[in-house]
């Protein structure tokens, strides 16, 4: 049972206790993400992530880390698009150092300006690291296929120009702007002491008082005008990694669950459409797979494949034969039922850790400003019809607002237009 509350500074807090569990996760949210800053910003959120490990008023970088090692508790962090979360997992008695160690980095951190110079070439390594995986860049670009210069294409890194720039005082000023306690929310699921739990919480956050004129509220950023454009990077490797895209649904939506159960029987596992055409029957592919990404802003349908570029056209040209296939012949009841099942089984399994209920329900409030319990999901994805999967299937592949990326040596889909109608 999810339980809220909001202390006294606006920070709210959401909970499930499962009393059978041993272990406990408390995350820390923000509504900050690069859907949120300018093109030429957007990596600040990831940058900022990553100095709050790097020492407080009360803790080295090195005690920090030592902290939850000592428990055999993990300590993490992640950047997305439309949030920011510090995250920890321990045994159930170690809640409380988690919640101070979490409280530290957030409320007490130095951004210490040798600590930044020497985290700077950390995330300068990551960015060269995403730049050599043309899966990841492939993706990146379809955004900017499909959306333009819109926040949802911005790069969740940031540019190395940027990083390279970034001084303590932009740091600063971004901390007191946006990392605020109207700005945040805690989670909390599996086993702890609900009294003890938000004495803790009062006791470590509860003091934590900010001003700033910053807010972020539900689809506080307007929807993308989608667009339809080919798109291709040079890349100096053996395959090509393609994208097909179209617009999505926006998260929280009851569309979400057609248009899931939809993307299980085409391109969502190895039963599917795409991977059981194109990669058992006909072998062009190692990989091929379809699926849903969903904001508050708006979403994206993305379709992926890598192959060696004489295989480009011909995966292309199948991928383009199931769309139509479906738009024109339907599912099959089979098919639909046991994507249906695949999608509840997929849920129910996602929840059997303490982490990823904390995940769900912290990024659900923030996010949402609801949390809807397990048996609230499932009822929405059994009441799904295949009715309702058609519409979905219309609505989203549609031919106006396809793109197409490409990473590779060459541009295999140059000139090729494809009618998907």
């Amino acid at each position: 049972m999810y339980k809220r509350y909001q202390l006294d500074n606006g920070i709210r807090i959401v909970t499930e206790k499962i009393p059978y569990f041993r272990s406990v996760s408390i995350g820390v949210w923000f509504a900050v993400g690069s859907l949120y800053e300018d093109f030429e910003s957007s990596g600040m959120p990831h940058f900022i992530e990553h100095m709050l490990f790097k020492g407080t008023k009360n803790r080295t970088a090195k005690q920090i880390a030592q902290a939850m090692d000592a428990v055999g508790g993990q300590l993490n962090a992640f950047t997305a698009k439309e949030c920011t979360c510090y995250y920890s997992n321990v045994i159930d008695e170690h809640l409380p150092r988690a919640i101070d160690v979490l409280s530290d980095m957030i409320i007490n951190s130095l951004l210490d300006p040798v600590e930044m110079e020497k985290e700077k070439g950390v995330v300068l390594e990551e960015i060269l690291m995403y730049e050599d995986s043309p899966e990841d860049l492939v993706h990146d670009l379809l955004a900017e296929a499909l959306v333009g210069k819109h926040p949802l294409a911005n790069s969740i890194l940031g540019s190395q120009r940027f990083i390279l720039d970034l001084n303590r005082e932009r740091l600063v000023s971004f901390l007191d702007e946006k990392y605020l306690p109207q700005n945040t929310v805690i989670s909390v699921a599996g086993n702890f002491d609900e009294q003890q739990l938000i004495d803790l919480l009062e006791k470590f956050f509860g003091d934590w008082k900010k001003q700033s004129d910053y807010t972020v509220g539900q689809c506080s950023v307007p929807a993308p005008l989608y667009q339809s454009r080919n798109l291709f990077k040079w890349k100096d490797i053996e395959q090509v990694h393609m994208c097909i895209g179209y617009p999505g649904i926006p998260l929280g939506q009851d569309d979400t669950y057609p248009l899931m159960i939809f993307n299980n029987l085409f391109g969502g596992g190895m039963s599917s459409r795409l991977f059981q055409n194109i990669r058992e029957d006909k072998g062009l592919v190692y990989s091929v797979m379809s699926y849903p990404s969903f904001y508050t802003c708006g979403g994206l349908f993305t379709i992926y494949a890598s192959m060696k570029p004489s295989q480009a056209k011909k995966v292309a040209d199948l991928i383009m034969e199931e769309i139509q296939k479906v738009k024109t012949e339907g599912i099959s009841r089979d098919e639909f039922n046991t994507a249906k099942e695949q999608l509840k089984g997929n849920y129910i399994l996602g929840l059997e850790s303490s982490s990823s209920r904390m995940n769900a329900i912290g990024k659900s409030e923030l996010l949402l400003g609801v949390v809807r319990t397990p048996e609230e999901i499932l009822a929405k994805i059994e009441n799904a019809t295949m009715d309702d999967v058609m519409r979905v299937v219309d609505q989203v592949l549609s031919p106006d607002t396809m793109a197409i990326a490409v990473v590779g040596r060459e541009n295999v889909l140059d000139g090729t237009s494809y009618d998907a109608s």
